[in-house]
């Protein structure tokens, strides 16, 4: 039963969070007159004390004592005798872990948008580094149009600044202190919450005692973004696992992120993408995971909340190392940039540019897209690209072609034509990247 009820194997990595909510609980007790002043102070020391022991490895958890903040508690009278079995004055181990697991959460959230906009600088300076490399852009993995390489990590930073917004919009539900509901109801001493909200900077108070110990929803919140953010994560992942591919040959992977085949040496496989990308179904997990325990229970505080750690823990840990490694990879990745402007240029990926050229010269943009059609179909039977027909076989097509349409076939052009707000042009990859924070 012991093994089966105890948690402390799992909530241990809250000590900091258990004792400074602690030191903040004594000192507003000592404050209301509720505690001797002098019991709060060596509360205060011992707690500090404890927390040094369990720094240097020297704290002796014990499973019979269920929890972190069991644990702790006892370790405290033993050290002050009579006076630790005061801190517990006035609070219950269900405000007491819904404030521990606020701190956490909110702790562990800021770092991981510090983490991300590290991720982002990474795309910014790849961006800048090969601005004017060009890429074919893919629709259901055809090639489709020719794009900048520097658009399209831009697309991925703008996907992760979203993830950042939705992270920090999240923060203002996680920022709100619940120590002082007590065990659902309240409590009846003269407690003064506004005080620790202060004491731990927290902006607002639970207005809900009952809501405050039973729902989980700002963990769910948490983990929903995550998720997001790890599709994010997998689909870039992806295209670093393809990208690299012989098939591709876009980008070289640095070695450190990569490993051989156990068989067959000449291989060099992405591992690190991969195994990001594998580890999205695990935070995909856990979400339904956390969905599930919360669905059916009745208010207030039930047991079941204790399975909302391991979910949580894993999240925080798979994304923080997911993100910075996946910064690592951007940063040492080597563009090839004359494999993807070849691939950019093959294709007929220009015969949408044909057609706009046609519609320039007053040929309706239905016409005109059939005439680019059997151009391509002509090019594809010949064996060559549109720009290699002479003017003579393209008149044949239509008369308003003129010699001028060369310059509207290269890649660079083609790019370059892409000017209006948000497009694949220079100019506009320029302006955006002038644009974004450091």
């Amino acid at each position: 039963m012991e093994a089966f009820t105890a948690s402390i194997d799992v909530d241990s990595r809250l000590y900091r969070h258990d004792i400074a909510g602690s030191i903040a609980h004594a000192k507003m007790l000592a404050r209301q007159r509720i505690i001797p002043a002098r019991d709060a102070r060596r509360i205060v020391r011992g707690l500090k004390a404890i927390e040094q022991e369990i720094d240097r490895g020297k704290f002796v958890f014990s499973s019979a004592d269920e929890d972190i903040h069991m644990n702790i508690e006892r370790r405290l009278s033993e050290k002050i005798g009579a006076a630790g079995k005061k801190l517990h004055t006035a609070r219950s181990r269900n405000d007491q872990v819904a404030l521990d697991m606020r701190l956490f959460l909110r702790e562990e959230a800021s770092l991981m948008i510090a983490d991300l906009k590290v991720l982002q600088q990474e795309l910014a300076d790849a961006a800048k580094k090969n601005l004017d490399v060009i890429m074919p852009g893919y629709t259901h993995l055809q090639r489709a149009q020719p794009v900048r390489f520097a658009h399209h990590l831009l697309a991925y930073y703008e996907m992760f600044e979203r993830d950042r917004e939705r992270l920090a919009n999240c923060l203002e539900r996680v920022n709100v202190l619940p120590l002082g509901a007590g065990a659902l109801a309240g409590t009846s001493f003269p407690i003064d919450r506004h005080y620790v909200a202060k004491l731990l900077r927290f902006p607002r108070v639970s207005k809900n005692s009952i809501d405050t110990v039973s729902d989980r929803d700002f963990i769910l919140e948490f983990v929903s973004l995550a998720a997001i953010l790890f599709v994010h994560l997998s689909r870039l992942a992806e295209e670093l696992v393809l990208w690299s591919s012989q098939e591709f040959g876009f980008v070289e992977l640095p070695d450190r992120y990569c490993t051989g085949s156990s068989m067959m040496p000449q291989k060099k496989n992405p591992d690190v993408p991969e195994l990001v990308r594998g580890k999205a179904g695990r935070v995909f997990g856990h979400l339904q995971a956390l969905l599930t325990i919360m669905k059916g229970l009745p208010l207030s505080y039930n047991r079941d909340l204790q399975e909302d750690k391991i979910p949580l823990f894993d999240t925080v840990d798979t994304v923080k190392m997911s993100v910075r490694i996946m910064g690592e990879v951007i940063h040492g990745m080597k563009v090839r940039k004359d494999k993807m402007l070849t691939a950019a240029q093959d294709g007929f990926m220009n015969a949408t540019d044909l057609a706009d050229y046609l519609v320039e010269r007053g040929v309706p943009f239905r016409d005109a897209h059939g005439i680019s059609g059997r151009i391509v179909r002509h090019c594809a039977a010949k064996g060559c690209r549109i720009e290699e027909l002479s003017l003579q076989e393209l008149n044949g097509f239509s008369k308003k072609i003129a010699k001028d349409v060369y310059s509207f076939l290269s890649a660079e052009s083609v790019v370059n034509r892409r000017r209006a707000f948000g497009g694949t042009a220079r100019s506009n990859v320029v302006r955006r990247l002038k644009q974004l924070r450091p």
